[in-house]
């Protein structure tokens, strides 16, 4: 039961940030609004708790949401033949992008302590 409590957060906290992001016509998407107000909310038992056992729950059956990707790879092989090895490129070089603006911003305020202290 509590768990159910947990993904009616997770639901009510996605359909505000997206009611916040159309109704004030904001540029960021609503799922990335509602992941901020999650954020704040977190901070509170009340939430935590049922979130973190909805979390755990959907952590154990993860495999279960790649379903849905690999028909629809399946479905459309004739673009994934024509395109592969492009698609292959492009996410190997922005795999490596987000390693290394990672790394960057990890080691920058490290960086910074050195230089000051």
């Amino acid at each position: 039961m509590n768990g159910l409590r947990g993904l009616a957060w997770l639901l009510v906290f996605q359909s505000i940030g997206e009611a916040l992001s159309r109704g004030l016509s904001l540029p960021l998407p609503g799922p990335v609004l509602g992941m901020m107000l999650m954020l704040v909310g977190l901070r509170f038992e009340r939430v935590r708790g049922p979130v973190g056992e909805c979390a755990t729950f959907l952590l154990q059956h993860l495999s279960l949401l790649f379903i849905p990707v690999g028909v629809g790879v399946m479905t459309h092989l004739a673009l994934v033949s024509q395109y592969g090895g492009r698609m292959l490129l492009v996410i190997a070089l922005s795999t490596w992008i987000g390693l290394g603006v990672t790394a960057l911003v990890l080691y920058w305020p490290d960086r910074r302590k050195k230089e000051n202290g």
